[in-house]
């Protein structure tokens, strides 16, 4: 995808500075913290060549804020959101899908979203869907923790460290549904 038609934005959260890129179709990509804005401009110009830096429209304003508040520790649904899915693979995109369905504090295993897309021998392929993520917090893959009640990866900038914090935020319990 090229960046001419890609905008973006950085902003402050509870967690650092964050950014959301958009375009026409929808939100194109949700960076958590990079280690400071040059790094988060520097990562999102890279993935989208041509890429500016504007005020966001409405919608993606809507993104921000919701992120925010989630970040701050307030319940927020973000599952409605348009996303810019162009270039996401389709098997990463019903694996996108699930995840979107899980609801703020709550968690499912890899396995089980293997099961709800109906192949229960995938949960290695939700992993790779999840660790490559370009929506993160609007694609909760925070959410997704391992069967046997460990938190499984998170491949964010400050692995599960950050996944703990966002868990913890949102104060999540860790009860799997039994895999």
């Amino acid at each position: 995808m090229t960046g001419t038609a890609i905008a973006f934005a950085l902003f402050d959260t509870a967690i650092g500075c964050c950014a959301v890129a958009w375009s026409p179709r929808g939100i194109a990509a949700v960076r958590l913290p990079e280690g400071g804005p040059a790094a988060s401009r520097e990562r999102l110009t890279r993935r989208f060549p041509g890429a500016r830096e504007a005020a966001p429209p409405p919608a993606a304003q809507r993104v921000i804020d919701g992120i925010v508040a989630l970040l701050e520790g307030e319940p927020r649904a973000l599952d409605d959101v348009a996303l810019d899915m162009e270039g996401v693979p389709e098997f990463d995109r019903k694996v996108y899908e699930v995840a979107r369905g899980i609801p703020w504090g709550g968690t499912l295993s890899y396995g089980e979203i293997a099961r709800r897309l109906g192949d229960p021998a995938a949960a290695r392929d939700v992993g790779r869907a999840l660790g490559q993520n370009p929506f993160a917090i609007v694609v909760p893959c925070h959410r997704v923790v391992a069967a046997d009640g460990t938190w499984g990866g998170f491949s964010a900038r400050g692995g599960m460290a950050t996944k703990r914090r966002l868990l913890s935020i949102e104060s999540a319990q860790r009860s799997l549904i039994d895999d």
